[in-house]
This record gives structure tokens, C-alpha cells and sequence, in this order.
């Protein structure tokens, strides 16, 4: 079997913690070169995982090392431009949520990935959850019926992010709808089957991020840089009839932190967390909790998937075109909120 040579863009946190460990779990697949714009952090980044190459010049890394994949680690504004290029070169990419700071960038990544006849895959992991798969397995069979309407929550009470640049709008695109709101979306979309999105309404606040004294648990951030929302919502409709809401936060006055999604169908509904299946059958309404799921390290199982999916040429686990469809989402939210109006997306080319 041939052995996959791996190339890290963006040496930072994600890639250390999710893209090269588990690129390393997976047989016959060697990193061999990982690049930062910080030489520091690259060299670091190689001796810590015995990566022969680094390089502080992703262009560099693409002609000086025959690559099969790349992982693209790098903040929301330098994902375009490095996956083109490792497309062109010849690789397969995976590159980190979002696709990209909006969809004009990420419609140009997935047409390029189409005609150098490559794949592109989204650092998308919620899906590969066990409540997720086991929810999935239950939408397939038919047990919702038909899906009408959903609701998506990536909801923190207090988790400004500290480091990075999730605070700067012309660096990360947005706050809690781009960065976290984008899992929740994903994950929520594929339980529906993806119908298409025709119409997008939203509302986003900065209510906490800009002022001085509010709690950071994880360090304080930078007031003065911060420009993105803490706060946004979103009603989505789709071409089949069915709707979604959406509510992502960095910052809000609940009880605790939300990650889940609710689906209802014409034949059952069901919840991610808790994990829950509710339906009726022979006059009876059942509330169904499905136990002893394994423990699945969720970043590592959306590699391997990718890895196999380049040899076996077949489908990636999250699609480029599907990354593509939450993105466009989010930027008609972020519009709608602007312009304090419905957004038609078939308006919008």
C-alpha cells in the first residue's frame, strides 16, 4: 500500500491537537512537512512530531515536497489562497472551518477542487460524534418522517476566545456564528438531507465582547480589537418547506453552554443533548434514549475517514460543497442583519 505524504499549512493549536496526531494514527500515512509564518512555531511543531520538513513559506513547501494531502490550519483569511495552491499542486486538502471568511471564497475553492479533479474536505468533526451517527442512522431509516423544521444551538454563557483573532471581524469573518455556529449548522443540515436554502433572515449583538469587566474565563481578550458579534440568530427556509433557526454565542445570560440541535418530524423528533428520540406508536408517545454508544474521538475518526476516502476514491466525510452551504448561511445572516431585511439567496448569485 502506498504511503500518503501529509503537509501541514498553519502549525498552530488545531493542527497540533486534531490534524497531526491523528494523521499519525492512521497506517501507511507520514507527515513529512508542515509550514508557519512564524519559523518559531513551525520549528517547534516539527521536532515535536518528528516532521522532517518546515517551511515559513507554504509555496515553498508545495514545490520543494511531493505531497499527496495537505492540511490547512490557518486562520478564517488565509484559507483560500493556500488551498488553491495545494489543489493545483496536486493534493487532496482538508482545510479547517470554515471554508473560508465568506462563500465568494469558498465557491473558488470547491470549483477549483472540481477542475484539477481533486478532494476537498471540511475539518467539520461533529458529525463523527456516536449521538450524531446514531441519530443519522435513525433520520436514514425514516423514523422522523418527514423533517420540517429545526433548530441549531452553539451557545456559550461566558467563552470569548483569548488568543487568535476570533475577535477581529477582518481577520475571522465574524464571531460565534462563523466559528462555532458553523459545527452546529453542519451537523444540523446533514440530519436534514441538505435541502437547499433559499431564504435567510437573522440578527446579530455585540453586547459583552466590547466592554471592559465582563468575565473571561479563559483569559481576558482584547476589548479594544474586537469587532464581531457575541450574539447571533438566524431563521433559515428552505426550497422543500422546511425551516431552521440558528443561535450561536460567545457570550449570554444562560444557564450553561448549549451545543445541540432539534429536529422535528411528521413520524418523530429527536435532540442531540441530551440524546433523545421522541415518536408515537399504537397510541402511546415514547421518549427513546439510545445507550452505550462508544466513545469516539471525534477529530481522529473525521482523518481517518478523509485518508480512506483518498485512497478508496470515494466521497469525503464532509464535502467542500456541503462546507460551502453553511457558509452561504452565514453570510446571509451577517446581510440580513445589515441591511435589516429577508435575504433570497437565488437573488445573490
Amino acid at each position: 500500500m502506498k504511503t500518503l505524504r501529509v503537509g501541514i499549512i498553519g502549525s498552530g493549536g488545531i493542527a497540533q491537537s486534531a490534524h497531526i496526531p491523528n494523521y499519525q494514527k492512521c497506517k501507511d500515512v507520514e507527515v513529512v512537512a508542515c509550514c508557519d509564518i512564524v519559523e518559531a512555531t513551525a520549528k517547534a511543531c516539527a521536532e515535536k512530531f518528528n516532521i522532517p520538513h518546515y517551511f515559513t513559506d507554504y509555496k515553498e513547501m508545495l514545490e520543494k515536497v511531493d505531497l499527496d494531502i495537505v492540511s490547512v490550519c490557518t486562520p478564517n483569511y488565509m484559507h483560500k489562497d493556500p488551498t488553491i495552491a495545494a489543489l493545483k499542486a496536486g493534493c487532496h486538502v482538508m482545510v479547517e472551518k470554515p471554508i473560508a471568511m465568506n462563500a465568494a471564497e469558498g465557491r473558488e475553492m470547491v470549483e477549483t477542487a472540481k477542475k484539477v479533479g481533486r478532494k476537498l474536505a471540511m475539518g467539520l468533526n461533529s458529525r463523527q460524534s456516536s449521538a450524531a451517527q446514531a441519530l443519522k442512522r435513525a433520520v436514514d431509516a425514516g423514523e422522523m418522517g418527514e423533517i420540517y423544521y429545526a433548530k441549531a444551538m452553539a451557545l456559550r454563557r461566558r467563552g470569548i476566545p483569548s488568543w487568535g483573532v476570533f475577535g477581529e471581524k477582518d481577520k475571522q469573518g465574524g464571531g460565534p456564528l462563523i466559528d462555532i455556529g458553523v459545527h452546529i449548522m453542519d451537523l444540523t443540515l446533514w440530519l436534514m438531507g441538505h435541502p437547499k436554502p433559499t431564504a435567510v433572515s437573522g440578527k446579530c449583538y455585540t453586547k459583552f465582547g466590547n466592554r471592559h469587566g465582563v468575565i473571561g474565563i479563559w483569559g481576558q481578550w482584547n476589548v479594544e480589537t474586537f469587532t464581531v458579534e457575541d450574539f447571533a440568530v438566524g431563521f433559515v427556509r428552505f426550497e422543500n418547506g422546511a425551516t431552521m433557526t440558528v443561535e450561536a454565542s460567545f457570550a449570554a445570560n444562560i444557564e450553561r453552554d448549549v451545543f445541540d440541535c432539534k429536529i422535528l418530524g411528521t413520524e418523530g423528533g429527536c435532540q442531540l443533548d441530551p440524546l433523545r428520540i421522541f415518536t408515537e406508536r399504537n397510541q402511546t408517545l415514547y421518549d427513546i434514549t439510545p445507550v452505550m454508544l462508544p466513545q469516539v474521538n471525534t477529530y481522529e475518526q473525521n482523518i481517518a475517514k478523509f485518508v480512506q476516502a483518498v485512497r478508496d476514491d470515494t466521497e469525503v466525510p464532509v464535502p467542500g460543497e456541503q462546507g460551502l452551504m453553511v457558509t452561504e448561511i452565514i453570510d446571509a445572516i451577517y446581510e440580513s442583519a445589515e441591511k435589516g431585511r429577508e435575504v433570497i439567496l437565488n437573488e445573490r448569485g
